[in-house]
Protein backbone atom coordinates (compact mmCIF):
# COMPACT_ATOMS: atom_id res chain seq x y z
CA UNK A 1 0.00 0.00 0.00
CA UNK A 2 1.17 3.84 -0.49
CA UNK A 3 -0.45 6.12 0.71
CA UNK A 4 0.04 10.10 -0.37
CA UNK A 5 -0.26 12.70 2.62
CA UNK A 6 -0.96 16.38 1.59
CA UNK A 7 -1.04 19.78 4.33
CA UNK A 8 -0.16 23.00 4.74
CA UNK A 9 -3.73 24.68 2.95
CA UNK A 10 -5.48 27.06 4.79
CA UNK A 11 -7.37 30.18 4.69
CA UNK A 12 -4.97 33.29 2.98
CA UNK A 13 -6.27 36.50 1.56
CA UNK A 14 -5.18 37.70 -1.93
CA UNK A 15 -1.55 38.32 -2.07
CA UNK A 16 -0.83 36.05 0.63
CA UNK A 17 1.56 32.62 0.69
CA UNK A 18 0.95 29.53 1.52
CA UNK A 19 3.20 26.43 1.38
CA UNK A 20 1.99 23.10 0.53
CA UNK A 21 3.66 19.57 2.01
CA UNK A 22 2.94 15.95 -0.06
CA UNK A 23 4.67 13.14 1.43
CA UNK A 24 4.49 9.39 0.19
CA UNK A 25 4.63 6.73 2.30
CA UNK A 26 4.30 2.77 2.44
CA UNK A 27 5.54 0.21 -0.07
CA UNK A 28 7.61 2.27 -2.35
CA UNK A 29 10.11 0.96 -4.70
CA UNK A 30 10.99 4.34 -6.42
CA UNK A 31 9.51 7.03 -7.42
CA UNK A 32 9.88 9.31 -10.35
CA UNK A 33 7.99 12.26 -11.27
CA UNK A 34 5.88 14.26 -8.84
CA UNK A 35 2.79 16.79 -9.63
CA UNK A 36 0.41 18.71 -8.03
CA UNK A 37 -3.73 19.11 -9.36
CA UNK A 38 -6.01 20.88 -8.32
CA UNK A 39 -9.89 21.03 -8.07
CA UNK A 40 -11.78 24.21 -7.92
CA UNK A 41 -15.56 23.65 -7.34
CA UNK A 42 -17.77 22.59 -10.47
CA UNK A 43 -14.14 22.42 -11.85
CA UNK A 44 -12.51 19.27 -13.63
CA UNK A 45 -8.87 18.26 -11.84
CA UNK A 46 -6.14 20.40 -13.64
CA UNK A 47 -2.59 19.89 -13.28
CA UNK A 48 -0.92 22.58 -11.62
CA UNK A 49 2.93 21.64 -11.81
CA UNK A 50 5.52 18.36 -12.20
CA UNK A 51 8.94 17.72 -10.84
CA UNK A 52 11.08 14.97 -12.19
CA UNK A 53 13.64 12.47 -9.95
CA UNK A 54 16.22 14.95 -11.39
CA UNK A 55 14.36 18.46 -10.57
CA UNK A 56 12.94 18.97 -13.94
CA UNK A 57 10.06 21.14 -13.86
CA UNK A 58 6.65 22.62 -15.54
CA UNK A 59 3.55 24.35 -14.58
CA UNK A 60 0.80 25.45 -15.76
CA UNK A 61 0.71 28.61 -17.22
CA UNK A 62 -1.49 30.74 -15.03
CA UNK A 63 1.03 29.51 -11.74
CA UNK A 64 4.13 30.55 -13.35
CA UNK A 65 5.87 33.12 -11.91
CA UNK A 66 4.11 32.45 -8.24
CA UNK A 67 4.25 29.03 -7.76
CA UNK A 68 7.90 26.63 -7.47
CA UNK A 69 7.51 23.26 -6.88
CA UNK A 70 10.05 21.04 -5.58
CA UNK A 71 11.12 17.80 -3.94
CA UNK A 72 12.94 16.24 -0.93
CA UNK A 73 13.91 13.11 -3.02
CA UNK A 74 15.24 11.42 0.87
CA UNK A 75 11.61 12.25 1.99
CA UNK A 76 9.69 11.06 -0.92
CA UNK A 77 8.16 14.45 -0.34
CA UNK A 78 7.32 17.15 -2.34
CA UNK A 79 6.19 21.27 -1.87
CA UNK A 80 4.18 23.65 -3.69
CA UNK A 81 5.24 27.33 -2.47
CA UNK A 82 2.68 29.23 -3.60
CA UNK A 83 2.88 33.67 -3.75
CA UNK A 84 0.81 36.26 -4.60
CA UNK A 85 -2.37 34.14 -4.41
CA UNK A 86 -5.34 35.10 -6.52
CA UNK A 87 -9.01 34.43 -5.39
CA UNK A 88 -9.21 31.62 -8.68
CA UNK A 89 -6.79 29.91 -6.98
CA UNK A 90 -9.12 28.39 -4.48
CA UNK A 91 -9.15 24.84 -4.63
CA UNK A 92 -8.42 21.58 -2.89
CA UNK A 93 -4.64 20.57 -3.94
CA UNK A 94 -4.00 17.11 -4.44
CA UNK A 95 -0.77 15.29 -5.10
CA UNK A 96 0.23 12.74 -7.31
CA UNK A 97 3.09 10.28 -8.63
CA UNK A 98 4.38 8.06 -10.73
CA UNK A 99 5.94 5.56 -8.72
CA UNK A 100 6.89 2.24 -8.49
CA UNK A 101 5.61 0.42 -5.32
CA UNK A 102 6.33 -3.43 -4.11
CA UNK A 103 4.14 -5.84 -4.74
CA UNK A 104 4.08 -9.92 -4.11
CA UNK A 105 5.49 -10.21 -7.51
CA UNK A 106 8.13 -7.56 -7.11
CA UNK A 107 8.34 -3.87 -8.17
CA UNK A 108 5.45 -2.77 -9.63
CA UNK A 109 4.81 0.16 -12.03
CA UNK A 110 2.25 2.20 -10.53
CA UNK A 111 2.11 5.30 -12.91
CA UNK A 112 0.12 8.03 -11.51
CA UNK A 113 -2.23 5.35 -9.36
CA UNK A 114 -2.85 7.30 -5.84
CA UNK A 115 -4.17 10.43 -4.56
CA UNK A 116 -3.80 12.17 -1.52
CA UNK A 117 -6.96 12.89 0.48
CA UNK A 118 -6.46 16.95 -0.83
CA UNK A 119 -5.85 20.37 1.35
CA UNK A 120 -7.84 22.97 0.97
CA UNK A 121 -6.64 26.26 -0.02
CA UNK A 122 -8.81 29.18 0.29
CA UNK A 123 -7.94 32.57 -0.91
CA UNK A 124 -9.96 35.31 -0.07
CA UNK A 125 -10.78 38.24 -2.16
Amino acid sequence: QVQLVESGGGLVQAGGSLRLSCAASGSIFSINAMGWYRQAPGKPRALVAVISSGGSTNYADSMKGRFTISRDNAKNTVYLQMNNLKHEDTAVYYCNADLTAWSKGGPEPMPFAYWGQGTQVYVSS
